[in-house]
């Protein structure tokens, strides 16, 4: 019997299978408000990566949700890229998780339990390293397989970094490299070899546990992490939230090796191009830039890297905190200055 593929379940896998932006923005646009009280610190209003709930003078909590279907056709690895994803972004808010929940679809007429329980032990091993537990969850039989998490944690509530804080002259920080969205288009083509592959691994499973470090940095204005959307398409968030405009250096955008190469041959998702038509108005991009930079710079990333936003002296201590954290790739990628939301790469 061949082994199982996950990735053949899948018409999308990893972020690349989120809603288009565009689409997105007009399905959001038609859902009615709820109720907001004033503890909402944090909401749907500027796109940021969690909700915000102040419990007390002291604590607030953060909650989010991510899944998808796979990315990879390693059960376990699977499920350890989609708690990694899922936990990013409490990270991202400044925060530190406490708990998860785990969401579970299966077809179940198709994969062996085996198979499921190796995706769930895959989520387990990098909630146990975030150290927290997964204290419950939901599942359901359906025809792709979907995981994923809502993952909780706290933040003190002056250490909340959402995407409307960032300032003018704020310089860029991003922490890891670009191209896991290629790098997953390569496998699903049967390109990806043994080293590309663990290269994938290597970056979509390191938690970015450094986020709740730099929110302690009073130069930290804001943070998001670049998953779905692209690099160009969280920092126009940035953009929109905060109300400023953004210049972006591509060569010191960090990419990764093999995924360079495959973005020169014209491998890419499909999740590139929706991305472009969602945002590319609001971007303006050098006409030296060739068609691979910018599918690089919409490429959807699962488990990307944190987006920093920080005063341009704490760059410093930033970079450094990454470094320790073991994010070699983290660069300074640019800066925010004042104008209408809006990206310009040169």
């Amino acid at each position: 019997m061949d082994p199982i593929k996950l990735t053949s379940f899948s018409h999308g896998g990893g972020c690349g299978c989120k809603i288009a932006p565009g689409v997105l923005a007009d399905i959001l646009s038609r859902a009615p408000q709820g109720l907001i009280p004033p503890e909402l610190m944090v909401g749907t209003e500027t796109a940021d990566d969690a909700a915000v709930y102040r419990l007390n003078d002291q604590q607030a909590l953060v909650a989010t949700t991510d899944f998808f279907t796979p990315i990879v056709d390693d059960p376990r690895d699977f499920g350890r890229i989609a708690a990694t994803n899922a936990i990013s972004d409490i990270y991202a808010m400044g925060g530190t998780p406490i708990m998860a929940l785990a969401l579970v679809g299966m077809p179940l007429d198709k994969l062996p339990l085996e198979v499921i329980g190796a995706i769930l032990e895959g989520g387990a091993s990098v909630c146990r390293e975030a150290g927290i537990p997964i204290a419950g969850g939901h599942s359901i039989d359906v025809l792709e397989p979907i995981y994923g998490l809502v993952a909780l944690g706290l933040v003190h509530p002056q250490r909340v970094r959402r995407n409307a804080d960032a300032q003018a002259g704020d310089v860029l920080v991003l922490g890891k490299p670009l191209g896991v969205g290629i790098l997953s288009a390569a496998l699903k083509k049967g390109r990806l070899d043994a080293k590309g592959y663990a290269e994938m691994l290597r970056h979509t499973t390191q938690l970015n546990r450094v986020g709740s470090v730099l929110a302690e940095i009073d130069g930290v204005h804001a943070m998001t992490d670049v998953t779905g959307f692209g690099l160009l398409g969280h920092l126009l968030e940035v953009c929109r939230g905060s109300k400023l405009a953004a210049e972006v250096e591509m060569a010191k955008v960090p990419l990764i090796g093999t995924a360079t190469a495959f973005a020169r041959e014209g491998v890419a998702t499909g999740a590139s191009a929706r991305n472009w038509a969602g945002y590319g108005p609001a971007v303006s991009l050098d006409g030296a830039l060739a068609p691979w930079q910018q599918a690089l710079l919409t490429d959807p990333q699962t488990s990307g890297g944190l987006l920093v936003s920080c005063a341009a002296d704490a760059a410093g201590a930033v970079l450094a905190r990454f470094e320790a954290a073991g994010f070699d790739d983290a660069a300074v990628i640019g800066r925010l200055l004042p104008g209408e939301p809006h990206i310009r790469v040169a």
